[in-house]
């Protein structure tokens, strides 16, 4: 049934007031042309946002510290079995001194992000977190590592670890095994995420946007999924192929798609943190400024050594893989308060926890 701009108007209205939409509607939300409707819906989520989280933007320092992984996902650029991947593994002193360097850089939120690289011990990454905590007490420190058993995210959460990084990729278990291969489950994915939110994780979960084989009623179950599993962080992007993967040949993800979904996902989840992701800005220049004003709150600067940025390739085309740290977030700052917003020096924890990263809960 088509739309008129009156009526997608209409549904914005109805989505910013916290109503719940049917699939159809929201499936009608995803598919509209309609540039009028576009606008209206980044604005609603500006509004949205600003009344949870004011003007700020929170920067996380993103530590990409080993390319090792031992899965085999058909998307990634590096997946066990890409041979033309040159690998590394930053040493723990390194990864200490990346985020020493974010701390003076005036970032309160470490990201460790890695491949599932069996190097990773649980002994070994809670050593890690322990002595990052006790240099900087007030940072928040998140994990991006992939799937583990509950006990290994129990110890790095006593460890000190505050937040988690997992996306689910898609919430159809059908879509899910045309981007994996059959040793890893959809079922263990989940089972991951709800673990990591019993534990006490702010958790984030996400999906690629346009990656193959995605059909409209593939990302309704998105919407669906995050209604209901309510995480403190969504990171979504588009999908962009990488050149030794079996889809290098696949179209990338649509800009405008992402923009509108994170529009949508701000007025569903109205206190959520909301990146506007580096895959974003490598599909368009201004992509990042674009997520931001679609509702978007937190930016994710590399403090990652520039000798290793350029192997950590996920996708082609990756931005940001030369720049300093300290070069990196003067200009991040700079484009963020062309927007309106402005970049501020806190933890930026959900709005559910206190200063210090506690449920209250």
């Amino acid at each position: 049934m088509s739309r008129s701009t009156e009526d997608y108007l209409k549904l914005a209205d109805r989505l910013a007031d916290g109503e719940n939409l049917t699939d159809e509607e929201l499936a009608g939300i995803l598919l509209s042309e309609d540039p009028e409707f576009d606008a209206y819906l980044s604005q609603e989520a500006r509004r949205v946002r600003e009344r949870v989280y004011g003007k700020d933007v929170y920067l996380r320092g993103l530590i990409e510290y080993t390319n090792y992984c031992r899965n085999n996902c058909r998307y990634c650029g590096i997946r066990a079995g890409n041979r033309n991947a040159q690998r590394y593994r930053l040493t723990e002193e390194e990864i200490i001194a990346c985020s020493d360097a974010g701390y003076e850089l005036g970032f309160r939120t470490i990201v460790l992000q890695g491949g599932e690289d069996p190097h990773d011990t649980d002994e070994r990454m809670s050593r890690i977190i322990r002595r990052i905590k006790e240099r900087h007490p007030d940072i928040a420190l998140t994990l991006s590592i992939g799937e583990r058993n509950k006990d290994s995210y129990q110890r790095m959460f006593d460890a000190g670890a505050d937040r988690y990084l997992l996306r689910h990729e898609t919430a159809s278990p059908e879509h899910y095994s045309l981007l994996h291969p059959a040793a890893m489950s959809y079922e263990h994915r989940m089972q991951c995420l709800r673990d990591l939110h019993e534990i006490g994780y702010q958790v984030g979960c996400g999906m690629m946007v346009g990656s193959p084989g995605q059909k409209t009623e593939h990302l309704v179950q998105d919407l669906r999924f995050l209604q209901s599993f309510r995480p403190e962080m969504v990171g979504i992007g588009p999908f962009i192929p990488h050149h030794d993967t079996e889809y290098a040949h696949c179209q990338p993800g649509s800009v405008r798609l992402t923009l509108r979904l994170l529009s949508v996902i701000r007025l569903m989840l109205p206190e959520v943190l909301l990146p506007a992701t580096t895959a974003l800005g490598t599909m368009d220049p201004k992509g990042r400024e674009k997520g931001l004003l679609a509702g978007a709150n937190v930016i994710m600067p590399n403090l990652s050594p520039t000798s290793v940025r350029g192997k950590y390739l996920l996708y082609d085309n990756k931005i940001c893989t030369g720049d300093e740290a300290a070069e990196c977030i003067r200009c991040m700052t700079a484009r963020v308060s062309g927007t309106g917003y402005q970049v501020v020096q806190s933890r930026g924890d959900h709005v559910r926890y206190d200063a210090d990263g506690e449920s209250p809960a």
